[in-house]
């Protein structure tokens, strides 16, 4: 049949299944997920109407300034990301093309998976409350935290969580805000001995914090380099590795006196 068309035709009847092949990769579903800057929550304040922190059985004390947890917002475990739209984002600034498996735990359900952040969230919470009252050694058996961020999962709180309990029920130690009256943002989890862990998508919440106005932004020290990569003007890097490094460095911030690490 082909030696009876012209060479144009036979060209264009061979490339046909070649191009419904591109047309089909192009379109087929890909295991990636893409992030975006989140939202941000001062959790020294309230969230949709209700208090972050609430500490009841001791005394606290009326903070200013800020301290953001931040977050990012990725295409959903069960969405359809076509080779077409890891193009379309690779290359922008404010857009992470993500392995699925680096978001969302593989194989679970979506509702296992919202389970899953669920449970990270409460342990997360659990964490902080913990090594929040070792570091003003305080006891939990007379004083009670309570923490409410709604339609956030996962662990990456962890860190803003401890600083806010110990900025309501210390400030800074001697009289003044842990914050110096700042908008400070930062990430990382947190374990019940104030060790701090590395997280996911810093680059795109550096944006976010600057975003919502932070000028300080406190990171894992293992991700530093991943928070300069699209670091945004204005911005000042902190990275920690505990929470007393975390508390020494905003305090050091605050007064102005002694060294206050940068990435």
């Amino acid at each position: 049949m082909l030696s009876r068309l012209t060479r144009p035709q036979a060209v264009a009847v061979c490339a046909l299944p070649v191009v419904a092949l591109l047309a089909t990769a192009v379109f087929a579903p890909l295991p990636f997920s893409v992030a975006q800057p989140g939202m941000t929550a001062n959790v020294l304040g309230e969230n949709q109407g209700t208090q972050v922190i609430t500490v009841s059985g001791a005394p606290t004390r009326k903070t200013s300034g800020q301290l953001r947890m931040t977050t990012i917002e990725a295409t959903g475990p069960d969405a359809q990301v076509s080779l077409g739209d890891v193009f379309g984002n690779w290359f922008r600034t404010d857009r992470a093309v993500m392995p699925r498996d680096s978001v969302y735990p593989s194989g679970n359900s979506v509702k296992e998976i919202e389970k899953h952040n669920a449970e990270q969230m409460q342990q997360s919470q659990d964490a902080a409350t913990q090594a929040a009252l070792k570091y003003l050694d305080l006891s939990a058996d007379k004083v009670k935290v309570d923490l409410k961020l709604a339609d956030v999962g996962g662990p990456s709180a962890g860190l803003l969580f401890t600083l806010g309990i110990i900025d309501k029920l210390d400030g800074d130690g001697g009289g003044g805000d842990l914050t110096g009256g700042r908008n400070i943002a930062g990430t990382g989890t947190i374990d019940a001995a104030g060790k701090v862990g590395a997280v996911g998508g810093v680059a795109l919440k550096t944006q976010a914090a600057r975003r919502d106005g932070a000028t300080v932004f406190l990171v894992p020290k293992a991700e530093c380099a991943d928070a300069r990569s699209e670091l945004p003007e204005g911005l000042r890097l902190i990275p920690v590795t505990t929470l007393e490094t975390a508390v020494d460095s905003l305090v050091a911030l605050e007064k102005g006196t002694g060294s206050v690490p940068s990435c």
